[in-house]
């Protein structure tokens, strides 16, 4: 069994060409749209995004599953927590 088909995403969110913040801000606020421990996978671009982006998401409290280099562009996998 791959490793993708464990991890298949309840939602996704297509951010290639969004400027750093924005595209933490729309992350951000796509998550706490989803229920608890739901699964978004977000597409980011090289570069500003892919080095802030997860980092940024770790500290705000998510989990960040893994990161998929597609040429051209990176897949985010993020999990949305549990909350206590």
């Amino acid at each position: 069994m791959s490793v993708y088909s464990v991890l298949t995403p309840d939602a996704q969110l297509d951010l290639r060409g969004t400027p750093c913040p924005i595209n933490f801000v729309r992350t951000k606020l796509r998550l706490e749209q989803m229920p608890q421990s739901g699964l978004l996978e977000v597409w980011l671009d090289p570069g500003e995004p892919i080095e802030q982006v997860p980092d940024s998401l770790t500290m705000a409290g998510y989990q960040v599953e893994q990161i998929i280099d597609c040429a051209g562009y990176f897949s985010l996998l993020v999990r949305r927590p549990v909350a206590a």
